[in-house]
């Protein structure tokens, strides 16, 4: 189980949601209040963890949403080719490739170990340790 159901009215700044299929972060909530025949309006933006767009929903405040379950794991560079990397697991000692952001480009080196994000089964290198 990657992801579970929680109240919009639950979340807050720098939380986690799932919107199309995609894991964002919340940048900014603002919560209306409720009208005389109707419920609080939640109108949330966030932005996507994998691909940096920025995303704008609105749902009543009852409302439940998906949150994805995140998990971080270490690991340690192996070979470096271009902006692909090959890393090691350090629990479970499996390898695989990572796509290196943009921003670590530079500080990616063999032998230093990464801090990588599981999200929706999808890996993805977030910090150097």
């Amino acid at each position: 189980m990657t992801k579970k159901l929680v109240g919009i009215n639950e979340l807050k700044v720098g939380r986690f949601i799932i919107i199309d299929d995609i894991a964002c972060k919340v940048v900014d909530m603002q919560t209306s209040r409720p009208g005389k025949h109707g419920h609080a309006k939640c109108r949330l933006t966030a932005v996507g963890l994998t691909d940096n767009q920025k995303r704008i929903i609105v749902k009543p405040g009852h409302d439940k949403v998906e949150v994805p379950i995140i998990e971080k794991k270490d690991a340690q560079v192996l070979s470096v080719q271009g902006d692909i990397v090959n890393v090691m697991d350090m629990e479970t000692y499996d390898t695989f490739d990572l796509k290196v952001p943009d921003e670590l480009k530079d500080q990616v080196k063999e032998g230093i170990q990464i801090i990588y994000w599981i999200i929706l089964g999808e890996k993805v290198l977030k910090q150097i340790k």
